[in-house]
């Protein structure tokens, strides 16, 4: 069922050329440079320390690793991150 409903989510996003994440939930992570990071469409966050943060997402997580991670912003289903970012790595 899940499945069925990715694919009409997809097939209609690309019919109303209306971008993916806003008709199929999935996160948009946008990346400036080392130092900076925005991401869009998550569900709460699991696990923050300077070194590591773990962010819920609609289909699993998202962990970013590094030094003296801040976040500056943290909004209903945004969230703005800062610091030296090592790795950002998906989980399902």
């Amino acid at each position: 069922m899940e499945k069925r409903r990715e694919m009409f989510g997809k097939a209609m996003a690309d019919f109303l050329e209306i971008p993916k994440d806003l008709v199929m939930d999935i996160p948009k992570v946008t990346v400036i440079g080392r130092n900076e990071l925005y991401l869009e469409n998550h569900r709460g966050i699991i696990e923050y320390s300077l070194t590591r943060v773990r962010i819920n997402l609609s289909r699993g997580f998202i962990e970013i690793e590094g030094q003296n991670l801040e976040i500056k912003a943290l909004l209903p289903e945004e969230l703005s991150l800062y610091g030296d970012i090592k790795s950002v790595k998906y989980v399902d």
